[in-house]
């Protein structure tokens, strides 16, 4: 089975700027990230395909990154974005498959964090959005905080049939504690069909170790069958390489059977998404 990282980066900060690259802590990550910088990291960890995810909320970002997978083999899928809250969501979604490296667009994100309203998934424009990409054939990314898993549990079953993906475990921080509360809410979540996880964005968090409970919960309630591993690089060069992020998912993942291990790193995104073989 190839090796799928189903949850990185690319941005050209000449292009676009990326706002939230801000502050001292962000200095290691403020500069250009590409494919040539990526793919000598990849290929030493046995990595054939990724899912580029949008990180600007903009329908060019995504027109750019399809036509980056257009042309380049280790980019096996976009999640991109599209605004789901407009009345045309489903004329744009069509749009972005008629593009160029359209047939690449594995699913739409949007950074449901930002939102004042911690209910914003359950909107009756979002939830008319969320239905247009269930019916494009798309997966939606979920970029979420644990106060908001309540919503995507709702969200999940207002429109049954779309595949829902929960990115980095909705970013607990071990720290903060609330392990309970938060474990509970993703076993609610993963309780309802159609519903995937990443085991993604853990090391800028808190360090390895720290994981090991919530790859467990993570584990349990969704079955690896729907558990996906994502670098989140480059923001995890924050605080690891690459190398060493996918050597903690390996850790966190040692005692599962071969096949489990085989659809955590490659299976559960390319059936998620819809990828075509590397």
């Amino acid at each position: 089975m190839p090796r799928i990282d189903a949850h990185h980066h690319l941005w050209d900060l000449g292009l676009r700027d990326q706002p939230w690259i801000a502050g001292p802590s962000m200095t290691a990550i403020r500069r250009d990230f590409t494919v040539d910088d990526l793919r000598p990291a990849a290929r030493a960890a046995g990595v054939s395909g990724t899912v580029v995810v949008q990180t600007a909320s903009v329908v060019e970002e995504t027109l750019e990154l399809l036509e980056l997978a257009q042309r380049e083999d280790l980019v096996a899928g976009v999640v991109g974005w599209a605004d789901l809250t407009a009345p045309g969501i489903a004329d744009a979604l069509a749009k972005l498959r008629a593009a160029r490296g359209g047939e690449h667009l594995a699913g739409l994100r949007h950074p449901v964090h930002t939102e004042a309203d911690p209910l914003w998934l359950c909107r009756p424009d979002v939830l008319r959005g969320l239905t247009a990409v269930r019916d494009a054939g798309l997966a939606f990314d979920l970029l979420i905080r644990p106060h908001h898993l309540a919503a995507a549990v709702r969200a999940a079953r207002a429109v049954p049939g779309l595949t829902f993906v929960l990115d980095h475990l909705a970013a607990p921080r071990p720290a903060d504690g609330g392990f309970g509360t938060w474990a509970a809410d993703v076993r609610a979540l993963a309780a309802e069909p159609g519903t995937f996880c990443k085991l993604s964005g853990m090391l800028t968090a808190a360090p390895r170790e720290a994981w090991t409970p919530y790859a467990e919960v993570v584990l349990e309630a969704f079955g690896p069958r729907r558990v996906m591993f994502g670098s989140d690089w480059p923001v995890c060069l924050l605080a690891a390489s690459y190398a060493e992020v996918v050597a903690a998912a390996e850790g966190l993942t040692g005692d599962l059977p071969d096949e489990d291990r085989e659809a955590v790193f490659g299976g559960t995104a390319a059936r998620a998404y819809q990828l075509a073989p590397p």
